[in-house]
């Protein structure tokens, strides 16, 4: 059997219905994870989903539905917890870190019978929006090997676009699904906070991070939601569950919207030809559904800096009993974050604070006006794998900050966006269309996902993958 090349959900149907075995779909995955470049894998235990992989055909063969995701291959995320595998975080200093439970999204995969085949790189402590480690390596785009897929969560975006597994999960802490995504020609729901629980042992800090996946079709993204979202104690801040997520596909109604199309949400520098395609699927999105395009005083501010100082104290956290004498394992970023946290002070944290009243006044006063905002999902197409952030956009210069300036306001304010394949660019690379609603519209930005799918179906996979 080739390794699986259409959505996660069409796979897992078939399982259930004793069409396909769970054995074949995960010895295809094993081989073209052995034969790929993309170096996409950061642990994999084959074994174990060969007996995971059995277990499931055994259960089918006995009339049991093994659930949603019935044997479908699946990477997390080396950010997340699986029992038995190691937690890395992308870092020299957690090699060793194999820990004994389930995030409670990964428990809940498990239920509903997915295979856990290992577990996808990503870039270090998920601060970086590219994927090279010091422990990995350089992970890369299967739309163009030379090209990054993104980070934090480049391993599963490179995995799923490659066509190594159907389906891998992913985090977004201030760009961290959509960015990789965008650049991966997937699709990427970071939805309002609390959608999908964090933990065990979830940080109450910067409360910007959310769980969800990387996936192929919009129907993945909402069986996703059915399985993986609503409350649970170990998270205080989680939402109560929503079911019919997947049944409930194409049902809102769209048209008579108001939409601002914002390519450059008045806070990034975008490349001519990322917003030329934005743009141009923009327009056919709002043709299509019939929303009704305003011009507003739709500009965002640009605070990555408050992001930053959010974030910090917990990687000083995951790092001060190793510090300084780790400073020559860590990559430049992770490195620069822990020397600046040697000069942190009682201003940075109350810039958060101040920045988050700001930021959510902006956001009321924007969604007064609009009932969606359609923007870029990154300044620019995907760039050299082994990085780094570039420091020009079309000539011009960019602060550090501009990569994130398009994604960091859904996470610092908990409210839902999602990356939808806009198109390539003249060099045949993916360009993401980001469309953000107000809180608690989830379901929403599914509809307009699906509307722009079934308008301008994109490749579930890259060309010639697996790669």
């Amino acid at each position: 059997m080739q390794p699986w090349l259409g959505d996660a959900s069409s796979l897992a149907d078939s399982i259930r219905h004793g069409d396909v075995r769970s054995v074949d779909a995960v010895e295809a995955s094993l081989t073209a994870i052995a034969a790929s470049k993309l170096n996409a894998i950061a642990y994999l235990d084959a074994e174990d989903a060969r007996r995971q992989a059995a277990d499931i055909d055994r259960r089918v063969a006995a009339g049991e539905d093994p659930g949603l995701l019935a044997g479908v291959p699946l990477l997390v995320k080396d950010l997340e917890h699986a029992k038995g595998m190691p937690t890395t975080h992308g870092s020299v200093v957690y090699k060793d870190n194999v820990v004994d439970y389930d995030s409670i999204d990964v428990g809940r995969l498990r239920a509903a019978g997915a295979v856990i085949v290992g577990k996808s790189t990503a870039s270090e402590f998920g601060l970086v929006s590219y994927t090279a480690t010091k422990l990995h390596g350089v992970t890369r785009n299967p739309w163009n090997i030379a090209r990054t897929p993104g980070g934090s969560s480049g391993g599963s975006a490179a995995a799923v676009a490659g066509g190594l597994v159907s389906a891998a999960t992913a985090s977004d802490g201030g760009g961290s699904i959509r960015i990789p995504a965008g650049y991966s020609g997937l699709v990427g729901m970071k939805g309002t906070f609390g959608r999908i629980p964090r933990g065990p042992k979830a940080r109450n800090g910067p409360l910007t991070s959310n769980w969800g996946t990387v996936a192929r079709s919009v129907r993945d993204a909402a069986r996703w939601y059915d399985i993986t979202s609503g409350y649970h104690p170990r998270d205080a801040f989680s939402l109560p569950r929503i079911d019919g997520w997947e049944d409930g596909l194409g049902t809102r109604g769209i048209a008579g919207l108001r939409v601002a199309v914002v390519p450059d949400l008045g806070a990034a520098v975008l490349e001519r030809e990322v917003a030329r395609v934005v743009t141009d699927a923009a327009d056919v999105l709002v043709a299509e559904t019939g929303m009704r395009r305003v011009d507003g005083n739709i500009r965002f501010p640009e605070k990555t800096a408050a992001w930053l100082n959010a974030g910090a104290p917990g990687l000083f956290n995951d790092l001060k009993e190793f510090w300084p004498e780790c400073r020559d394992d860590l990559t430049y970023e992770i490195r620069f974050s822990m020397e600046f946290m040697e000069n942190y002070r009682i201003w940075h944290a109350a810039s958060v604070d101040r920045f988050r009243v700001e930021l959510n006044e902006t956001m009321a006063d924007i969604f007064e006006q609009v009932d969606i905002v359609l923007c870029a999902t990154s300044p620019q197409e995907a760039f050299a794998a082994e990085g780094p952030q570039p420091s020009r956009v079309d000539g011009e210069r960019v602060g550090r900050n501009n990569n994130g300036a398009l994604t960091i306001p859904a996470n610092i304010s908990g409210y839902p966006a999602i990356s939808i394949p806009a198109g390539l660019t003249v060099n045949g690379l993916p360009v993401g269309l980001q469309a953000i609603a107000r809180r608690h519209e989830d379901a929403l930005l599914l509809d307009l996902a699906l509307a722009m799918e079934r308008t301008r179906p994109w490749p579930l996979v890259a060309p010639g993958a697996p790669v």
